[in-house]
């Protein structure tokens, strides 16, 4: 009797060890989510063959690249601020740089704070949601570098930015004007729009925030439970500040220039005035010219586009860091990879630089999604999708239940099937001339934008007290004649069957892509 008890005591004791594997593989997969600021698809695994992006090459060998995604608007916080609450710009009433998303909805749930509440440790280290609205309520813990600003955008290390920030801080301070410090007491004061200096890469907030992540991955390891940990990147954000060893990659006169410096024939004006006051605000940019005047010499345009790859390659080598401590850790088959920029950047494209319009250049953003549940690897999808849709497809690519009232489609079955037929439509939008402390909005025009197979078609309407007005101007191009959008064609005759469906589609909205 003893024996038969001792030999079942050995059966239930295998039989417990048996399955420890298996309820290991049933945890919920990691998830490392990499934001990149003022990204454009502008990588290898896009067919850039000059620019260097060997390790985001690598990440989209190991996943899927997805050609044709798109931003609800392209400006940081309110582009964030939709992906991140899985909910559209008109439903947040975030149009501007200026409006938290708490202030009109405080009860929304954000993607890292829903798989908080589903037992994630959610780490939040650089920019995931707009600079000045972290929001701690998506983070476990949120960690900033020590002994860097808050807005790393203003961080420079060689002697002649240094020596502008000291003197123009001096002003503000002896004019006792505040302006320029943030809700955290930081100063934020632009010198020049680019750097190049001998530096390491921890030099800068990048590649310091990239040394403190790597450390908080051991420290997750350790902890076995599933994690969500955000590295949101700045650049290339400007001012374009890299270690030297990035600008060497690349000779600045065999950089090419945009083909298209100049705005869209037959469009309306103000369609394409948006940004380029951010790059103007540089000290060595003030003579920029607006999107109607002369373009900018072929040896200037080098420069930036020179100061934006190197500011790209900067960042891939520290994505790099990250993937291989993934590697070292063993975490890489068990964790999804996000990567993804919050809207496109003009380089040049119809005489404008920066982002904020409603075209194809600003509104196409790269998104790659790699690792743990990406059966079609080393794949690209030409589907139409969102940066809403990336909240549903995390929920569902994880094993979580997806909320309801998320207003994007999950993605995950074009992880395993990339042909499959999706969308008909993507949809963005941009506010223009809007300023939230100005009495009126009588010169505010908003414009709906939605990207087809075919086509991108947009309609602006007046815009006062947060509503839309009168429909004052509309704009369609031919995505397969010209996919740069460099003529208007809502009035030519091919076209005046087309735009009455466009209408109608864009009047239906974004509600019939999601099933």
């Amino acid at each position: 009797m003893k024996y038969r008890l001792l030999i079942s005591l050995q059966i239930i004791c295998l039989l417990i060890c048996f399955s420890l594997p298996a309820q290991k593989q049933t945890l919920h997969p990691n998830i490392l989510f990499i934001p990149v600021d003022d990204l454009r698809p502008e990588l290898g695994c896009y067919g850039n063959g000059l620019i260097k992006t060997p390790n985001i090459d690598r990440l989209a060998r190991n996943g899927m690249v997805f050609t044709r995604a798109y931003c609800q608007q392209a400006v940081c916080n309110p582009s964030r601020a939709s992906l991140l609450t899985g909910l559209r710009p008109d439903t947040l009433q975030v149009w501007d740089l200026q409006t938290p998303f708490r202030g009109n909805l405080p009860d929304a749930v954000t993607l890292p704070q829903y798989f908080k509440n589903n037992g994630y440790q959610t780490i939040g280290i650089g920019k995931a949601f707009h600079n000045i609205f972290p929001d701690s309520l998506s983070w476990s813990e949120a960690l900033h570098v020590d002994g860097f600003p808050f807005d790393p955008d203003a961080v420079y290390t060689d002697e002649p930015n240094l020596s502008i920030i000291a003197e123009k801080k001096k002003k503000f301070i002896d004019r006792k004007d505040t302006s320029r410090i943030d809700q955290y007491g930081q100063w934020y004061i632009k010198a020049n729009a680019m750097e190049k200096a001998d530096v390491p890469d921890d030099a800068y907030y990048d590649g310091a925030q990239t040394t403190r992540a790597i450390q908080k991955l051991t420290q997750l390891k350790e902890r076995k439970q599933p994690f969500f940990l955000s590295i949101g990147f700045y650049k290339p954000h400007l001012p374009f500040n890299a270690p030297t060893k990035y600008w060497n990659l690349y000779s600045e006169k065999d950089l090419p220039v945009a083909t298209n410096p100049y705005i869209p024939y037959l469009a309306p004006e103000f369609a394409i005035s948006g940004g380029d006051a951010e790059l103007r605000g540089y000290d060595d940019q003030h003579d920029l010219p607006t999107p109607l005047q002369t373009p900018l010499s072929k040896e200037k345009q080098q420069q930036l586009v020179h100061g934006y790859y190197a500011s790209i390659s900067y960042i891939d080598a520290q994505i790099g860091r990250l993937l291989d401590e993934l590697d070292k850790l063993g975490l890489t088959q068990n964790t999804i990879v996000v990567l993804w920029g919050d809207h496109g950047w003009k380089l040049g494209e119809h005489n404008g630089w920066c982002k904020q319009t409603n075209y194809e250049i600003d509104t196409r953003v790269p998104l790659i999604v790699s690792g743990f549940g990406v059966q079609a690897k080393n794949k690209q999808t030409a589907a139409l999708v969102e940066l809403v849709d990336i909240y549903p497809s995390l929920c569902a690519m994880a094993g979580l239940q997806t909320p309801g009232y998320l207003q994007g489609r999950s993605f995950a079955p074009l992880t395993s099937n990339p042909a499959l037929a999706w969308k008909q439509a993507a949809f963005s939008q941009f506010l223009m001339g809007h300023f939230p402390k100005k009495e009126s909005g009588k010169n505010d025009r908003m414009g709906y934008s939605m990207r087809t197979d075919g086509y991108r078609y947009v309609e602006w309407y007046t815009w006062q007290n947060n509503k839309k007005g009168q429909l004052i101007a509309r704009e369609l191009y031919d995505e397969k004649k010209d996919p740069q959008e460099n003529r208007n064609v809502v009035l030519e005759s091919g076209y005046q069957k087309m735009v009455p469906l466009l209408t109608k589609q864009l009047s239906e909205g974004w509600r019939k892509t999601v099933k």
